[in-house]
């Protein structure tokens, strides 16, 4: 046989069904050593998780196939949620023998196991890894009018000039309490509606909107009311109408591991009537923190005293936020929203994470739930923990930062086939509905632009020299290439491709908060957003762009090539991440870019590709 491979998890040769299993369902295994080594028995070693069984099955000698002995085994997935870690031992008939894990054969007795997930099969909702999410910083979108910020929790104050930097200097007691406000409105977010249509957006995702003495509102104040700035409840429910009838849903952004220390809660400045746990153990809110002692020092979210942690074991806090009949959960599902993203999802507990989902799920059956989760969802540990948020009742898609990592390191000089490894070992580990689900982005409010990624040289050392930076005219039409690019990927990729509110004409920006500045409503890049409106276009009317398989066409140095593909349908994307030019072979005669529209034709079985190209290939051509 010509597959130089003695086990490939994500060949069928050697594994079916590709990747993640439901619970329950059979998988069957093939070894294949070389018949040289002279291996005549194998053993699958499995080591379960959560449950701690371990076991070693027996595999059955199958036969020699051209070079290769060949031992087989079908086995039944756990019956509840798992991760199984798995490797093979190979011994001779005199007791010789090694392991097999992802390092090869070895003797030295460790083992780096592949890893099968093994999940429980739910609802998952199509409508979100289908559409097109557009990420909103709600102070920073559109704003109306000035407000004033007289009477509002935190000491807050108001930019005039809609075009002037975010504040980022620490105030004189050394803190950052970001309390300088724009004054972008759900009202103004209304008013573009048509706009976020032309691009294709399905889905809005706000950053927090509920009362905060911050411009993130990340603090939150109050959950049960719309921050006075953006304007209140009525205006939530006429954004999420005017919303649904441009076939747009709202994913609000739920912060509920920590509360704002500013809040009706904890109110540690007094401003609230309410008694907070800051002034009393008698305060209703008192069992949501933990002090040690009271009222001095208490658990807060990365030790930061602004954002006291809260106990989400806490029976009132539970009711608050998730079993009460008018929960917060439930209460903002019920007034037009359709799904929930959970910030720092790795600070809250399974049980609660799977509390909301059911909760959610109950008041809107369609609702989605998602997770900030920054690495492999399938495999995290967080303190200590492994953790449980694909299984099949908890998150039903996670914010997908590997995508954005790999994505970057390719276009940056790396190798493609980089990218598509990242990728498969996601599509591998997570249950298909939670790889269709993933919310890939270029950038998000937690990261620089994507444009000041790509074009700059250098980052530059100081936050002072990043607070005025700007590409050079040549870095930026470097930059702009690059993001085309990035672009293309991300809207040809499985899973929602989410763009965040500016990068579509070219915004800058290092971290925040110099990633969260106001949307040039007067001026941008208008060539790159008809760019990005295309994409959107594409992405709505061509349905193997939204279901479609995957399929890997080449992926070395700077050429990535791959296939969407549903029915008898087939788009292939092409990239060229390079400075010079590169040659694709192609056998047909000639393809349609569905870009530009423009019918390419090969030269001698070849098609060139000009440097930072990329391309989306259709094989109907007609005529």
């Amino acid at each position: 046989m010509r597959e130089p491979f003695v086990f490939d998890p994500r060949h069928p040769l050697c594994k079916t069904p590709f990747g993640a299993a439901v619970c329950g369902s059979q998988i069957a295994l093939r070894c294949r050593p070389l018949a040289a080594e002279g291996f005549t028995h194998c053993a699958l070693i499995l080591q379960q998780e959560f449950s701690g069984l371990r076991q070693e099955l027996k595999a059955s000698f199958s036969g020699i196939e051209g070079d290769r002995a060949c031992f087989a085994l079908d086995f039944s997935a756990p019956a509840e949620p798992e991760l199984v870690w798995y490797a093979f031992r190979l011994w001779r008939d005199d007791g010789s023998g090694c392991m097999l894990d992802k390092t090869g054969y070895r003797s030295d007795g460790g083992w780096d196991p592949w890893q099968l997930t093994v999940y429980q099969k739910s609802f998952s909702p199509a409508w979100f890894g289908q559409g097109i999410t557009y990420q909103i910083f709600p102070d920073r979108f559109c704003r109306l009018e000035v407000p004033s910020p007289e009477g509002l929790v935190g000491e807050r104050w108001v930019h005039q000039d809609w075009a002037e930097a975010p504040a980022w200097r620490p105030e004189a007691d050394g803190e950052v309490r970001n309390r300088d406000f724009f004054g972008g409105s759900l009202q103004g977010i209304v008013s573009k509606l048509p706009y976020l249509k032309e691009l294709g957006v399905t889905t809005l995702y706000l950053c927090p909107i509920f009362e905060s003495a911050s411009n993130h509102r990340y603090n939150t104040a109050d959950y049960t009311r719309i921050d006075p700035m953006l304007g209140d409840e009525e205006d939530f429910k006429l954004l999420c109408r005017e919303a649904g009838r441009l076939g747009m849903r709202v994913l609000l952004d739920g912060v509920f591991n920590h509360t704002g220390s500013q809040s009706r809660y904890f109110n540690a400045d007094g401003f609230y009537s309410t008694l907070g746990a800051a002034q009393s153990t008698e305060s209703p809110y008192y069992d949501w923190y933990s002090f040690h002692p009271w009222p001095e020092d208490y658990d807060a979210w990365w030790g930061i005293k602004t954002l006291p942690a809260v106990r989400e074991e806490a029976e009132s806090y539970l009711d608050y936020i998730i079993d009460g009949p008018d929960s917060v959960v439930r209460r903002w599902l019920r007034a037009g929203a359709s799904g929930w993203r959970l910030d720092v999802a790795d600070e809250l507990p399974d049980w609660f994470i799977r509390k909301i989902r059911a909760a959610a799920e109950e008041t809107k059956p369609d609702a989605v739930l998602l997770g900030e989760v920054w690495e492999d969802a399938s495999n995290k540990i967080a303190y200590s923990k492994r953790r449980k948020y694909l299984l099949g009742d908890e998150l039903h898609g996670v914010m997908n930062y590997p995508f954005r990592t790999a994505l970057l390191a390719y276009l940056q000089g790396g190798d493609a086939d980089g990218f598509r490894e990242a990728m498969e070992t996601l599509r591998e580990n997570y249950p298909p509905a939670a790889f269709s689900s993933l919310m890939n982005f270029l950038g998000t409010h937690d990261t620089p632009r994507i444009l000041t990624v790509l074009g700059a040289d250098r980052i530059p050392e100081s936050k002072e020299e990043r607070a005025i930076y700007r590409l050079s005219p040549a870095q930026r039409q470097r930059g702009l290439e690059l993001v085309r690019l990035a672009a293309l990927v991300l809207f040809t990729f499985p899973g929602s491709p989410t763009v965040y509110y500016g990068d579509e004409i070219g915004l800058e920006g290092w971290e925040d908060p110099f990633n969260r500045g106001t949307y040039s409503w007067e001026s941008g890049d208008r060539e790159l957003l008809a760019y990005f409106q295309r994409l959107g276009a594409l992405r709505r009317s061509c349905p193997p762009l939204r279901e479609g398989s995957i399929q890997w066409l080449y992926t070395s140095g700077p050429l990535l090539i791959f296939a969407r593909e549903l029915e008898k349908s087939r788009l292939i994307t092409v990239l060229n991440a390079s400075d010079q030019e590169r040659e694709l072979p192609l056998s047909e005669p000639k393809v349609r870019n569905l870009l530009t529209g423009a019918v390419l034709s090969p030269e001698d079985g070849r098609l060139r590709l000009p440097p930072r190209t990329g391309l989306l290939l259709t094989e109907d051509c007609p005529g």
